[in-house]
């Protein structure tokens, strides 16, 4: 399908209703022949009634099902004769590679899991995370390897902000912390795949202490799910060698997200607490690239 049918999906699919996502999931993942499509096929491969393909058609802006059917087919015809580049969600090294389209094909992928990401956030579990990390008495990060440095930027954002965070890199000293947390904590658990042990471990011990527990995963049927109070899941496709390039796209954007809501929470009070905290570290920095010539 076209990426710019896929787009308008992915862009409408969060006000979409359950029986219309059913659709929108259907044709986001159909390889068949657009031109032979009845109404009636798309309503039974998506297992909805015919009016839900309709209100589908009219929740994306198309006058009904014949519209959509049009575009549709036009864009797979341009699609075909190679006027439409393909969508790069999902897209894979190759040693056949240009050097040339290595920046555009970076950019495209990583904006496509950040599409994602928006299209299945919950909103209301964001807002409870930025309530629960307001309230807690100590907000206690972790997560290993390419999650670690998701969890170095989440917590240094949220000390700027007055929030009393704290994070180990070391697996025992995370169990320990873990179990020394009461109902007044919160442990966030950040792993991409969301079937990291060390993790996992870390947030059983975390819920067995009597802390509130939440989890930042990319997929959404993943282990690490059950023992989060609540659970932020960022983009549903898998990426790449290991995931070693965008993992942590979507997790960086999400700790932005995060950041940024628990400033908006209390404007004034973290605005001023994060101006007491610049001004601390303003002179580690040159004023001037003269300044540090003439210390040279």
């Amino acid at each position: 399908m076209c990426g710019e049918i896929q787009f308008e999906i992915r862009k409408n699919y969060r006000w979409l209703r359950p029986s219309e996502k059913k659709v929108a999931d259907y044709l986001l993942s159909f390889e068949g022949e657009i031109e032979t499509m009845t109404i009636i096929d798309l309503a039974h491969g998506a297992g909805v009634s015919q009016p839900t393909v309709i209100r589908f058609a009219s929740a994306l802006g198309f006058q009904g099902f014949k519209e959509l059917k049009y575009q549709l087919m036009k864009a797979d015809g341009l699609e075909h004769q190679g006027l439409v580049p393909q969508p790069l969600h999902g897209f894979k090294i190759s040693s056949r590679d240009r050097m040339e389209d290595v920046p555009s094909n970076i950019v495209a992928t990583a904006i496509t899991m950040l599409r994602d990401t928006l299209m299945k956030m919950e909103t209301e579990d964001f807002v409870q995370l930025i309530e629960k990390i307001i309230k807690a008495r100590r907000v206690f990060v972790f997560g290993v390897e390419n999650s670690h440095s998701v969890v170095s930027d989440l917590v240094t954002k949220l000390l700027y902000l007055g929030i009393d965070c704290l994070s180990y890199g070391d697996y025992y000293l995370q169990s320990v912390c873990a179990n020394n947390l009461g109902p007044e904590d919160l442990a966030i658990a950040i792993s991409y795949s969301g079937y990291s042990r060390n993790t996992i471990d870390v947030l059983k011990i975390a819920k067995k202490s009597g802390a509130a527990t939440a989890a930042i995963t990319n997929f959404e049927k993943s282990l690490i799910k059950r023992y989060g109070d609540l659970c932020l899941t960022t983009s549903s496709e898998q990426y790449m060698y290991g995931n070693a390039i965008f993992s942590r796209v979507t997790q960086h954007a999400l700790v932005d997200m995060v950041y940024t809501g628990v400033l908006l929470s209390r404007f004034e009070i973290h605005t001023q607490i994060m101006d007491n905290n610049s001004r601390i570290i303003s002179d580690r920095a040159y004023e001037s690239l003269e300044e540090q010539e003439d210390l040279m």
